[in-house]
């Protein structure tokens, strides 16, 4: 009887909870991409790689969202968290999040590095690992958009443990790159925070063009240490247009993004003559790319090709270990199979300086064609 009692309550229980419309919901998203590189005399393929993107709503106003990037190199399968963070809708025009998140440093780390969203296969000089400028952190921020009339606005403010100081006696860094900046380390190395933002004009009703501008501040030499009252300022100006134009039949996409570190002055040890020196330290890199696609061509072959043309260029400082001037010139034919799903053929040649960051991958490389496949879910 006790045993045909509990499950008549255990059925009353969820018959109740049934009859309550859940507000939890999860969503599975992502990117993969794979393909052929054809460096020089070296043709490999590359990729196997996907990033599956975890969101979960817990309520209207608590939100979770996480990426996973996934890859295989060098014959290893590596598996990397790019961001993890929740956030809280305070109102239409303001939402917090906490955790590891995308910054808003420009627009190119935090909308446009997806493999199937980036109109060619490799990254703007700079605008890699380890470049100008960082691409996520861990913090807290406010964000959200204002109304103007016809034009909108949006904000960003945030505070970050912010990028660190190479000193050159890290061992897990290169000690002939002191005085560069790392980027994405996890914990923070000083007491300091780094207080950043991007604030956004959307000028038209369409909201067509955008024009941002970001800041980044923080102390980034290590506590305890000669350079930990050392201070950065990095900045940012980003650029996009996105319109139809009758005559061409077509979609015009242009973008473009501007970064640049000043870190104060100091003196480093010259690995090379055993010496103390210092420089100027000031880097900075661009990119201007555009793209066209005839959407409104007669066949739907021509209407699924587009055409993309960047250059971009890279710039360490004048007289460190690690100065260099890069550039680098791209092209690319890309074919869609559906909105979301992108063959791309491109070719790029560089002209790269002294010295090549390992965090670009090899984009620096003197001339490269690829042929990649990437798709979003």
């Amino acid at each position: 009887m006790r045993k045909v009692l509990l499950i008549l309550v255990l059925c009353t229980a969820m018959l109740s909870a049934q009859e309550k419309p859940g507000e939890s919901r999860f969503l599975l998203r992502g990117y993969a991409h794979s393909g052929v590189e054809v460096r020089g005399d070296e043709t490999t393929f590359v990729g196997g790689s996907f990033n599956p993107i975890f969101l979960w709503r817990q309520s209207d106003k608590l939100l979770f969202e996480a990426e996973l990037e996934v890859e295989y190199e060098n014959g290893e399968t590596l598996i990397g968290l790019e961001y993890a963070n929740m956030s809280y809708i305070i109102n239409d025009y303001a939402t917090l999040r906490l955790g590891k998140f995308l910054l808003p440093f420009g627009t190119f780390a935090a909308k446009l590095h997806p493999a199937w969203i980036n109109r060619l296969s490799s990254k703007p000089l700079g605008f890699g690992h380890d470049g100008v400028g960082p691409a996520r952190d861990l913090g807290v921020e406010l964000r959200g958009g204002i109304p103007l009339g016809e034009a909108k606005m949006t904000y960003s403010v945030y505070m970050i443990n912010g990028p660190a100081l190479n000193d050159g006696t890290n061992p897990n860094v290169e000690p002939e790159e002191a005085g560069m900046l790392l980027y994405d380390l996890g914990e923070d190395n000083n007491n300091n925070k780094a207080i950043g933002g991007r604030v956004s004009f959307l000028p038209l009703s369409n909201s067509s063009m955008e024009i941002g501008f970001s800041g980044l501040y923080g102390k980034v030499g290590s506590v305890e240490s000669k350079y930990e009252d050392v201070a950065a300022l990095l900045y940012a100006v980003d650029f996009s247009y996105v319109s139809k134009v009758s005559f061409l039949s077509g979609v015009v996409d242009i973008k473009a993004q501007l970064n640049g570190v000043r870190v104060d002055d100091a003196s480093y040890f010259n690995v090379e003559d055993s010496s103390n020196y210092s420089f100027s330290n000031q880097s900075s890199a661009y990119y201007v790319q555009m793209s066209y696609r005839p959407v409104n061509m007669s066949t739907d072959f021509l209407n699924s090709l587009e055409f993309v043309g960047r250059y971009s260029e890279l710039s360490f400082p004048e007289g460190a270990l690690w100065t260099s001037d890069q550039t680098q010139y791209a092209f690319g034919l890309n074919y869609w199979v559906d909105w979301r799903t992108v063959v791309k053929l491109s070719y790029q040649f560089a002209d790269t300086g002294a010295h090549e960051s390992e965090g670009e991958e090899g984009e620096a490389s003197n001339d490269a064609i690829f042929l990649h496949w990437a798709f979003g879910f």
